[in-house]
């Protein structure tokens, strides 16, 4: 057997950043609705607001249907769907703003209960798929001069949620919205034990 030739081996994470995307900071949030808001692009601007208050994975957000989000013909205030990574249920809020947005898609795009949320424009698909979606979402953050490939999809996800610990400290409420079976894997997910250790170091003094 030929020993392996090192030499051209090229590693598939070479000049890739990994690990855990880091989350959008409040103003980071309003800065990406004001451009979207200014540029005239509703149905992005629904989908981010909805990507921050489902704090969902991407694969399940672009697949949610009308159904998922609207009863009696108006969008709820709570929604359910079932996870595709781990077949859990999780349920998320959707807040006024957000509704009204969704609301006016409805309507514009005169989608039935059936349809896909958001759909492809690519006549191939009759969803959004996660690649659209994550050019789509390095295009936000890159408009308001961040990294885009610091940021991912993952970053909206994670973004409501670490704002709600930041405020509540409250892990076991941040583990039922973000759907996770195991408590170990909020604390992983939002780096929290990282987190309040430093806290804990900055207010100490010695």
């Amino acid at each position: 057997m030929q020993p392996t030739n090192h030499s051209n081996f090229t590693p598939w994470n070479k000049g890739k950043l990994i690990g855990q995307r880091p989350a959008l900071k409040l103003q980071e949030v309003w800065q990406i609705r004001i451009r979207l808001q200014i540029s005239g692009i509703p149905q992005e601007l629904a989908l981010f607001n909805l990507a921050i208050d489902s704090k969902l994975r991407s694969c399940d957000l672009v697949r949610l249907k009308v159904s998922d989000i609207s009863k009696m013909g108006s969008v709820s205030t709570r929604a359910m769907v079932l996870q595709r990574k781990t077949q859990v249920p999780v349920q998320f809020e959707i807040t006024p703003g957000t509704r009204d947005l969704l609301n006016n898609h409805l309507r514009k795009n005169d989608l039935a209960l059936g349809d896909y949320l958001f759909k492809s424009r690519l006549s191939a698909s009759n969803h959004l798929s996660t690649r659209q979606y994550a050019r789509i979402a390095k295009r936000w953050v890159s408009e308001i001069g961040l990294d885009p490939s610091v940021y991912a999809t993952h970053s909206t996800r994670r973004t409501k949620a670490s704002l709600i610990y930041k405020r509540t400290k409250n892990l076991r409420a941040v583990q039922l919205l973000l759907g996770h079976t195991k408590l170990e894997s909020t604390v992983r997910y939002l780096g929290v034990e990282v987190d309040d250790a430093l806290e804990l170091a900055e207010q100490t003094e010695v």
